[in-house]
């Protein structure tokens, strides 16, 4: 009896951490097709002093700041220049027009955000309520519930695509408005 309730127990531990495990990895696909996406090859990764100016909004890559934006959540802009050296590094950069995106919507793209290689932050003048970038690859949303964001955060956070992948994603800059 008392062997048949420890069995239990441990079983019971044991779903406990692995529903625990799996709540903190992203969900999607990465090997999905992401209807959307757009690339853009060929971006230089020279360390730079001064500010950039970038061809997309939000930038998915060039030259930047030899200063990475460590990763997390910000509540308010961060700079250009330091969130592309975290993508340098396989990050990904979650962006989303305050102007265009509720407090509820903010909420659903936290949770998203993965604990390690992700930036959250507002980015005002997007072309759509939410963008997603990573090094040389973005796609825009229209909200958190899309498929697509998942999957993007699946097939780029710490990708090989990334010129640096896997080196830190802290140990820099807290932007303005770090949260977590």
């Amino acid at each position: 009896m008392i062997v048949g309730a420890g069995v239990a127990a441990v079983a019971v531990i044991i779903s406990l951490v692995i529903l625990a495990i799996a709540g903190t990895t992203p969900k999607g696909s990465a090997t999905a097709e992401i209807e959307g996406l757009r690339s853009f090859p060929g971006l230089t990764s020279n360390h730079v002093t001064g500010p950039v100016t970038y061809d997309q909004t939000p930038p998915v890559g060039g030259d930047h700041s030899a200063v990475l934006l460590n990763c997390g959540v910000y509540s308010e802009p961060v700079p250009n220049e330091n969130a592309i050296h975290s993508l340098e590094h396989g990050s990904v950069w979650i962006t989303y027009d305050p102007d265009r995106v509720a407090a509820d919507q903010v909420t659903a793209l936290r949770k998203a955000v993965p604990g390690t290689y992700a930036i959250l932050s507002p980015y005002k003048g997007l072309p759509s309520a939410i963008v997603v970038s990573a090094w040389g690859a973005q796609v825009q949303l229209d909200s958190p519930d899309d498929l697509r964001l998942s999957n993007f955060i699946a097939k780029y956070r710490k990708a090989q695509t990334a010129p640096e992948p896997g080196a830190p994603c802290n140990g820099g800059l807290d932007g303005p408005g770090k949260v977590s």
